[in-house]
């Protein structure tokens, strides 16, 4: 019984953590979609990098590291109306158990400015 438990544990644990890292990561990826798409709405609406830069800081507040100027890239300076902005948000997402990692994340979301 001992020994099968020793040879279960090792891989029951990477197991769990793998879930772990996971759930993580397609949180971080939702969330940097989400930041994405709001940032290009604002983009849309105000036709203010500094408005959509902070829209998109907002909405990924709960990324471990915050989201730095440098992370946020517009398709575009200027947002007029009938063209569409696309802004990509960055992030290098680590891990928490440090096997692996850290790896490179990217949302995107697109808005017809002035619509």
């Amino acid at each position: 019984m001992a020994v099968e438990f020793a040879l279960l544990v090792p891989i029951l644990i990477m197991l769990v953590l793998g879930i772990m890292e996971f759930g993580r990561a397609y949180n971080a990826q939702v969330m940097l979609t989400n930041a994405a798409r709001e940032s290009a709405r604002s983009m849309a609406i105000n036709n203010s990098q500094t408005t959509a830069r902070s829209a998109a800081k907002n909405a990924a507040s709960q990324l471990g590291a915050a989201l730095a100027d440098g992370n946020i890239t517009f398709s575009a300076t200027d947002c007029t109306v009938g063209t569409q902005m696309t802004v990509t948000v960055s992030y290098n997402l680590n891990t928490l158990t440090g096997i692996a990692g850290p790896f490179a994340m990217r949302g995107k979301g697109t808005m017809l400015c002035g619509g």
